[in-house]
C-alpha cells in the first residue's frame, strides 16, 4: 500500500477515534469561534508549561476544531505527536512541528523556548499526546485543557 494511503488511513482512524470520544458532538464543546486562555495541566514535571505562562494555554476555536498553544520549558522537547506513541513511531504518523516562544520572566529576563499547537479532541478531560525529545525517545503524557475563558 503507498505511503501516502496508509497516512491517509491513520489519519481517517485518529479522526474516528477523536469523534468516538466526543460522543460524535462538534469538538467545540459549544465554544464560539475566537481564543480562549485555558488551564492545561499535565501528568509530568519533565512535560510541563512554562513557568511565565502560570499553568495557561491560548485555545483557538474555529470551526468547531480546537487547537490550545503551549510554550514548554525549553527546546529539549523537539517533537509532539496528538496520540500514543506507539502510533507516533508508525510510518507516515504527522508530528507537530514546535514554534519558537520568548517567554519574560517575572525577574525580567527572557528565554527562546518551544511552543507547540496541539489539537484539542475536547475540554475537561485528559486526552493522549506523546513527546519526543532530543534523545530521540518517545514518552506518552496526558494532558487536559480547562476553564476557557474569552481572550480579552
Amino acid at each position: 500500500m503507498p505511503k501516502r494511503i496508509v497516512a491517509l488511513l491513520s489519519l481517517l482512524v485518529l479522526c474516528c477515534a477523536f469523534l468516538a470520544a466526543c460522543g460524535g458532538k462538534s469538538s467545540g464543546a459549544g465554544l464560539s469561534d475566537g481564543a480562549y486562555t485555558v488551564d492545561v495541566t499535565t501528568d509530568s514535571s519533565m512535560f510541563h508549561l512554562n513557568e511565565a505562562c502560570n499553568g495557561k494555554g491560548t485555545l483557538t476555536v474555529e470551526n468547531g476544531e480546537m487547537t490550545v498553544h503551549i510554550t514548554l520549558t525549553s527546546q529539549s522537547i523537539v517533537h509532539l505527536f496528538p496520540g500514543t506513541s506507539e502510533d507516533a513511531a508508525k510510518e507516515g504518523a504527522v508530528l507537530l512541528e514546535p514554534t519558537v516562544d520568548t517567554v519574560t520572566y517575572s525577574d525580567g529576563t527572557t528565554d527562546e523556548v518551544y511552543g507547540f499547537d496541539v489539537p484539542v479532541p475536547y475540554l475537561d478531560k485528559e486526552f493522549s499526546v506523546a513527546i519526543i525529545g532530543t534523545h530521540g525517545n518517545w514518552y506518552d503524557h496526558m494532558v487536559s485543557v480547562s476553564n476557557p475563558e474569552p481572550v480579552a
